[in-house]
């Protein structure tokens, strides 16, 4: 059974989309589950001014990503950093055992985004993922299935 809140982030997603000049831009997920999430960032001043996603997926998935982008903004770099799976779940009054895994997708696209930003930017990276050895973590790792659905080319 899922919370009214997850229903309602589902039914009304906030801040779907993506944003053209993003600062940051993660991509995680996995083809063979069918959860791809892909967060795009703006920030000025170390602040996260906006955030955005794209989400291909359940409705948990397209829930955890809605509450993610709304956690992130206003959250400095380093507030954004420490937003975990839990908050994220925790934000929404919980998910059922099944579908956790969403909200694992939104930490590790704040991460990967945030990632790409630091890249971009040449700033120190956060070693949270080093060595990560999962299908979707801030590791790097790119999805090439279901392109067709968050690639920003239209043919």
């Amino acid at each position: 059974m899922y919370s009214e809140k997850v229903m309602d982030h589902f039914s009304h997603p906030r801040n779907v989309g993506e944003i053209e000049d993003a600062d940051g831009v993660g991509q995680v997920g996995n083809a063979k589950c069918g959860d791809i999430m892909k967060m795009y960032l703006k920030i000025e001043d170390g602040i996260i001014k906006d955030a955005k996603f794209k989400t291909f997926g359940c409705g948990a998935a397209v829930a955890t990503s809605s509450m993610a982008t709304e956690m992130l903004i206003g959250k400095t770099v380093k507030e954004a950093e420490q937003i975990s799976n839990k908050a994220v779940m925790e934000a929404l009054d919980g998910l059922p055992p099944v579908k956790v895994h969403c909200s694992v997708l939104a930490e590790e696209a704040i991460a990967a985004a945030l990632k790409d930003y630091r890249t971009k930017n040449g700033l120190d990276e956060d070693m949270r993922y080093e060595g990560c050895s999962g299908c979707c973590g801030g590791c790097g790792a790119h999805v090439h299935d279901k392109d067709s659905f968050l690639n920003d080319d239209k043919d």
